[in-house]
């Protein structure tokens, strides 16, 4: 694909990522819908090259789900519209492509929220690529709005630790936990951003960092197993998370490892912080228990670069997400406001006085 072409070019008025494109910079979404098709990053391929993938088919499209070639619970939700989008499009029965498309990843919820939102769009007529638009869009909107909404947290000086990828890329633009850092930043605040590696698919060091470097914000990749660290010698001033589910009560699953940082946080005085917008919510669990948790390949840990680095007969596993309880989170902060686990009853509110 020409990578000057009009792909970019007709995105560009309307995204704000910022991406450096044979030297030029640019700005686009994560994922976009173009001339009958789903365009999306390669996040797979990042941060060695930028590659776009087209999507014709909603069989494609789970593939790039399934195979994380997008991934962070909104994008996957804007990709998943698109895609009924494409079964509406092509005469694919819909009821069948959403079942398609929610078997491909168990816990992010905005998966099933953005299929469940085209049924309904569908089912009463509206034309299915304008719906999956509206989608996008709302979800970008309710992301801009989550910075403006938290940067506030964020003073002058402040060191922020980060874990996995809920920028830009996890999002379609914007991003959840990234978009305070790059409010506050773009406010002229002096901020630094310590950027887990987020074993064992290194989302953080591959996707954060790449992010983080596009937009100019300092920051510096660690271990995983070194956040403790830098909490303990007080480097770190607060945490901010994105969520890809969060129950009634505020327990929330994230990507593997999270639960520590939050329990080292809390341990260490602080402030820990979910930011999600309102379809991360998934109000039929009273609770964290019962949210699936996803299990990978074991070769993702196994492996590095297709390269085996355990022993052979050792085997692995491999969770995805694990679940935080509500008590170790200082605040969520979402497209209304930032609440407390306490206020989350006037936050449940507000999202069914809405409808979503």
């Amino acid at each position: 694909m020409n990578r000057d072409g009009e792909v970019f070019l007709s995105i560009e008025r309307y995204a704000l990522m910022r991406v450096k494109i044979d030297g030029d910079k640019k700005e686009i979404r994560s994922v976009w819908f173009e001339k009958g098709r789903v365009l999306m990053i390669d996040q797979r391929k990042l941060p060695l090259s930028l590659e776009i993938k087209g999507l014709g088919t909603v069989d494609e499209v789970c593939i790039s789900i399934r195979e994380m070639w997008v991934r962070g619970a909104p994008a996957i939700g804007i990709t998943a519209a698109y895609g009924m989008a494409i079964a509406s499009l092509t005469g694919e029965d819909v009821k069948s492509a959403a079942e398609k498309l929610k078997a491909t990843r168990p816990t992010a919820f905005d998966l099933f929220y953005a299929v469940d939102y085209m049924l309904e769009k569908i089912n009463i007529g509206d034309d299915p690529v304008v719906a999956a638009e509206e989608y996008a869009n709302i979800i970008i909107e309710k992301c801009r709005s989550i910075g403006n909404e938290g940067a506030p947290l964020i003073k002058d000086g402040f060191r922020i630790l980060t874990h996995c990828n809920a920028g830009a890329l996890a999002t379609g633009d914007y991003g959840t936990s990234l978009s305070p850092i790059r409010t506050a930043f773009s406010e002229g605040k002096i901020i630094f951003v310590f950027v887990d590696e987020t074993r064992p698919r290194l989302q953080g060091a591959r996707l954060t960092a790449w992010e983080l470097y596009q937009e100019g914000v300092p920051h510096a990749v660690i271990a995983d197993n070194a956040a403790g660290h830098y909490m303990r010698t007080g480097q770190i001033d607060m945490v901010i998370v994105g969520a890809d589910r969060i129950a009634g009560n505020g327990d929330f699953a994230n990507k593997i490892g999270t639960y520590e940082k939050a329990v080292i946080a809390k341990e260490n005085g602080i402030p820990f912080y979910v930011a999600a917008p309102a379809s991360t919510f998934d109000l039929s669990l009273p609770g964290g228990g019962k949210i699936p948790i996803e299990e990978r390949d074991e070769k993702e840990v196994l492996e590095f670069g297709g390269v085996r680095i355990a022993p052979h007969g050792s085997s692995a596993r491999n969770p995805a997400f694990d679940v935080t309880p509500a008590r170790y989170v200082t605040g969520f902060i979402t497209e209304y406001g930032v609440f407390t686990p306490e206020e989350l009853p006037s936050l449940i509110l507000i999202i069914k006085g809405r409808g979503e």
